[in-house]
């Protein structure tokens, strides 16, 4: 089907000009402000975008996995992130990581279960809007339910692959089985058919009612879930939106990410602000829009995202987040950071003397008394 909008051109009024070489024409129009930036854009940012749609597909029997690391991103140094898809019964293997997993179910339900240092296990079904957990060093599987589930990670280093984990099947392929018999007390005969390579992600049948696949421990359950129901979760409301966060206050396992899962209206403005103690990684779950971004300096860019998108943006970086679409704009916020931390540029404003605000952008003073003194997140 062809399009017929008008090509968008490198023009703002009267500066720039057409484009008549070749082009990208389908990037062009997902990247307006790239293309023809804002007039308050000025400088050059590292790159802040990447989608999963361009990283590259691992495809295994059973299901796929795709990531967005600090190979993909360079500027993602404190996390990475991996879109993975299981069918029906198939499994995620038994594994672990150097890193913790921090995880949001994006589509379809799944079985998680994990087993501690003290012994003590845990086992849960999880479904869409749900997130897990797991501590780094901590094993554990995921198991996909009866309508298959599909599900973003997330890992507390931006260098982090999952190409690159520990699994039980490879550990097992690479010791002798002479060790394996002696450590399990087997036979030589029940070793015949151990995997000789990773399993990593593989088809499997349907699991039980979680009651019938339970397992207990002499040493009990873990001391804190490993899931979180996030959409269970009362939202804070704005006048364009609103906003979940999900942080150790509320989900005390997640001692090293934290999140929030934002909602903004068509039209509406995720505020101006930044976050005084780490970077933000972003997954855009649904909608479009624009990111502008502050680095100081008179350095200044703006970046047009859609659903599959990841953005980042660098500790203390001021910047807004636009719906530009007509449907709601949903994303996941993301930090290095067992607390969500954020600073509002009008709640600054508000709660500063008046007259200082007033004389350093030339308003009258009876506009800035105006503003709020509490955080508005989300605006129209």
């Amino acid at each position: 089907m062809t399009n017929t909008e008008p090509l968008p051109q490198p023009k703002r009024g009267s500066q720039g000009g057409s484009d008549t070489g070749p082009r990208n024409v389908a990037l062009d129009r997902q990247n307006p402000d790239l293309l023809s930036p804002p007039a308050t854009d000025h400088g050059t940012l590292p790159n802040l975008k990447f989608s999963m749609s361009m990283a590259h597909t691992r495809i295994e029997q059973g299901g796929w996995t795709r990531e967005v690391t600090q190979r993909e991103l360079p500027i993602a140094t404190e996390l990475a992130g991996v879109d993975m898809k299981l069918e029906p019964g198939a499994y995620r293997e038994l594994h672990w990581h150097k890193q913790s997993e921090w995880a949001y179910v994006l589509q379809g339900s799944c079985r998680i279960g994990a087993v501690d240092q003290e012994g003590r296990n845990f086992l849960e079904d999880v479904r869409e809007g749900d997130l897990w957990f797991f501590p780094q060093g901590v094993p554990h599987h995921i198991q996909a339910l009866g309508e298959g589930v599909e599900f973003l990670l997330v890992f507390d280093d931006g260098g982090f692959s999952e190409n690159a984990t520990f699994m039980m099947s490879d550990f097992f392929a690479h010791t002798p089985r002479s060790v394996i018999a002696k450590n399990f007390g087997w036979s030589a005969e029940q070793l015949d058919r151990l995997p000789e390579r990773e399993k990593y992600i593989f088809s499997g049948q349907v699991p039980p009612p979680l009651e019938s696949d339970a397992v207990v421990s002499p040493t009990g359950d873990v001391p804190r879930t490993f899931k979180h129901r996030l959409l269970d979760q009362e939202p804070e409301r704005f006048d364009g939106g609103h906003a979940r966060v999900a942080d150790s206050t509320n989900f005390a396992a997640a001692d090293k990410i934290s999140a929030a899962l934002v909602e903004i209206e068509p039209g509406g403005l995720r505020e101006l602000h930044w976050h005084p103690t780490d970077d933000e990684w972003q997954y855009w779950i649904k909608g479009s829009g624009r990111m502008g971004v502050f680095a100081s300096s008179g350095m200044n860019g703006t970046f047009n995202y859609q659903a599959g998108d990841v953005g980042y943006v660098p500790f203390a970086y001021g910047h807004y987040i636009e719906n530009t679409g007509k449907e709601p704009l949903v994303f996941l916020e993301m930090f290095r950071n067992p607390k969500f931390e954020d600073i509002s540029l009008s709640q600054w404003m508000a709660n500063t003397p008046p007259q200082v605000a007033a004389e350093t952008l030339n308003l009258p003073r009876e506009t800035v008394e105006a503003i709020p003194k509490t955080k508005a997140r989300i605006t129209i």
